[in-house]
Parts: C-alpha cells; structure tokens; sequence
C-alpha cells in the first residue's frame, strides 16, 4: 500500500476530487424517505428519481467518456462536474417531485465523472496495481459514506431539501477547483504515453488498435462486463431503496438512517486499509472476487428479515465486505482486458452498465417497497448475485498486458 501511494502520488488530487463529488451525492442519500412525506409521493415516484438520473447517464456517460479519449481527460472532467453542481442547485430550490427530477436529469447528463477518473487510473497505472488502485475509488465512497448520511440526514430534519442540496453543490464547486489547478492532464491522445507491459506502440499498430480491436468481439470484455453488470443491477436494487427499507420497515427517521449508513461506511473504511490489501495478496484477486460475490448472494436473501437494529448492522457488515472485495476487482478487470488507448471507451461502456442497473435497479425496489411483503426485499438481488457469481467461473485471460493481439473468442468457454 505504501510502495503503491508513493508511485503513484500524482493520483491524490484526483481522490480528493472524487472523494468531494462522492460526499456531495451521499449527503442526498438520506433524503429519499423525506420525498415521500415533502411532495406526497409513493416509493416508485420516488424512484422515478433515480432512474431517471441513470437514464440520462447511460446516454451521456459513455459519449463524455469517449471523447475524454480524444480531447483529454480534464476538459471533459470539468464539463461534467459543472453539470453536477447545476443539478445539485436546482435540487435545493425544488418546489415539488418535477424539478425534483429536472436536477436528477441534469445531473445524468454529465454524470462523467466516474468513468473519466477510472479512466485516468487506466492512464497511469500499470496493469498489476489497477485493482488497489481502482479500489480507491471504494475508498473515497467509505470515507464519504463516514460523514455524508450523517449530514445529510441532520441537514434534511431542520432545513428539507435545501441544506443539503447546497452544501452538495458547494462539494461539487471544490471538485471543480480541484480539477482545474491539481490534476494533469493524462489521456494517450494528448500525452503520448501509454502504460502497458508489452504494447507495440508503432503506428501501424496504433491504428489497429482504432479500427481492429473492437470491444463488441472482445471475448473477455465481454464476460468481465456481463459479471459487472448482474452484481451492478443486484447492487442497485438493493441499495437504491434501501434507505426507504429502513423508513418503511423499521420506522427510522432520517438522521437514524444516516447514521446506519455511516456506521456500514466506517466499517468498509476498516476493511480497506486492514483486511482488503493483506487479503488481497494471501489470496490473490480471483479467490477474492469470488468469496465477495458469494458473501453477496447470502447477506442479500437474507437482509429483508432484520428487525432489529443490531441485525441490521450486522446484514450490512456484511454487504460492506463483500462490496469492498468485488467492485475495485471487476473495475480493474474491465480495464486490464482492453487495448490503452480504448480505456476511456471501456470505462464508458462500464459506466453505461452502472446507469443501467441504477435505471432498473430503483424500479425495481420501489416495486417491491410498495407490492411485495419486506421480508423478501432482497431476494431479486440475490437471485442476481447468483448469475454474476457462476459467470466469475469462466477463465478470463488479459491479452494486452502480454500483447496487442486482441483475445479471440474461443471455440467453447473454459471453465475453472
């Protein structure tokens, strides 16, 4: 961990930017319950929310990441958090659910931000360090998950939607300062430099790279992207509603729910500077990827049953774990499967996955927040986890740290 800070020590505006952009959006987290007694709205309009901001994501994420590829990384970085900070504006002045939703979709509009920092990760770090690396990106959501709910829940009691409205732009406005006099830019197109083991970087080889090697016949992109994509959508169907769970089912007011999140955000923050790096090295990436999804499978089918407090912290240590164990991993694996100059198009298609899950994910909870007995709130999730935890089985091998050769899809699936 100390050998990786100091190689790569430039990273550190970029997790003080993201950790900022993250503690503007978990400061809203606590808020979701409020929308239903502020406006008089259900749990699926509230969701309406939600996927809407996803939607617009899915759209505009993908594009805003790959131009990234092309007229740099910073640039289009800033051009999403301004949109963050807008939307985050109009979500403190909202009146009623509609505008409500006019700032979830703005913010979708520019929800690069992710994509573009992962994208930047895959710029500078080499193939073996991307999944502690990619991993920070957890970290700064632990660190935010610390304070976040909890000002955001104390925000919301006294003052509704503005405080914590505002003071999530305000987060955004110091992401933007960040960014304009801290972080470098990195893509290939405009530094010339790529990270790789052994790319040939010849010209010729270069335009292969644009026109040969593409995603859609990437055999192993494509399973690593289906295994992201099941654990996104379980993911997302659990914790987009959650806080709603935890209003409906267990009668908690906002500044409860917040300090349950902080509480789960504290507990990841331990497991990622105690536990994750010793465990990641004594048992290798795949073996932890695979205890974390099955730890998902059972923590999810059981979580719906909780009720009493201790019960759910301990459901969500749980979730914490595993969620600390997968997300950097298959991250990391999205990028290393890939040609370097393709990471911000493979990020982009990642995020697409992301928007994706968090357009079905809030639907589907707040269909089961309103039709179906809460006992079983998390057993389409867990249903899910199972896909995304049989499909981790099939071998994926990374191509482009040994070559530029673009894996070939193979005649029948190997199968460890």
């Amino acid at each position: 961990m100390d050998i990786s800070k100091k190689k790569y020590s430039s990273l550190w505006p970029l997790w003080v930017a993201v950790f900022s952009d993250i503690l503007g959006f978990t400061i809203l987290i606590p808020l979701f319950p409020l929308l239903i007694t502020l406006f008089r709205v259900t749990p699926l309009e509230v969701a309406y929310a939600m996927s809407l901001n996803a939607a617009f994501g899915f759209i505009f994420g993908p594009i805003l990441s790959h131009l990234s590829d092309k007229y740099g990384r910073k640039p289009l970085l800033l051009i999403s958090q301004i949109g963050t900070l807008i939307g985050f504006v109009i979500l403190a002045m909202s009146t009623n659910i509609y505008w409500v939703y006019a700032s979830r979709i703005v913010d979708g509009m520019f929800g690069g931000n992710y994509p573009i920092a992962k994208a930047i990760i895959g710029d500078v770090v080499e193939p073996k360090d991307r999944s502690k690396e990619m991993t920070n990106i957890g970290t700064a959501h632990n660190l935010a998950n610390l304070v976040g709910p909890a000002i955001g829940g104390l925000l919301a009691e006294s003052t509704g939607l503005v405080g914590p409205g505002l003071v999530a732009a305000f987060l955004s406005l110091i992401t933007i300062f960040m960014t304009i006099f801290y972080i470098k830019e990195t893509a290939p197109a405009k530094t010339g430099k790529i990270i790789s083991v052994k790319v040939n970087l010849e010209e010729k080889n270069s335009n292969n790279s644009k026109n040969g090697h593409s995603l859609i016949k990437n055999y192993y992109f494509l399973i690593v992207l289906m295994i992201y994509t099941f654990h996104t959508l379980a993911f997302m169907t659990n914790n987009s509603g959650f806080a709603m769970f935890m209003s409906i089912k267990l009668r908690y007011n906002l500044t409860t729910i917040g300090l349950i999140f902080t509480i789960s955000g504290a507990f990841q923050l331990f497991i990622r500077f105690v536990i994750f790096y010793p465990l990641l090295k004594k048992i290798g990436e795949d073996k932890l990827l695979k205890l974390g999804l099955a730890i998902f499978i059972g923590a999810f089918f059981l979580i719906g049953f909780v009720t009493e407090g201790y019960q759910l912290i301990i459901g969500l240590l749980f979730l914490s774990f595993a969620a600390s164990s997968v997300r950097g991993i298959l991250s990391s694996y999205l990028s290393r499967t890939v040609h370097p100059k393709q990471q911000g198009l493979a990020m982009g298609i990642g995020s697409s996955m992301d928007s994706a899950a968090q357009i079905i994910g809030p639907l589907l909870s707040g269909f089961i927040l309103i039709s179906i007995n809460l006992n079983y709130y998390g057993f389409i999730s867990g249903i899910l986890s199972i896909i995304s935890f049989l499909l981790v089985f099939i071998k994926i091998k990374f191509a482009f740290e040994k070559s530029n050769e673009i894996p070939k899809l193979p005649e029948k699936w190997e199968v460890e």
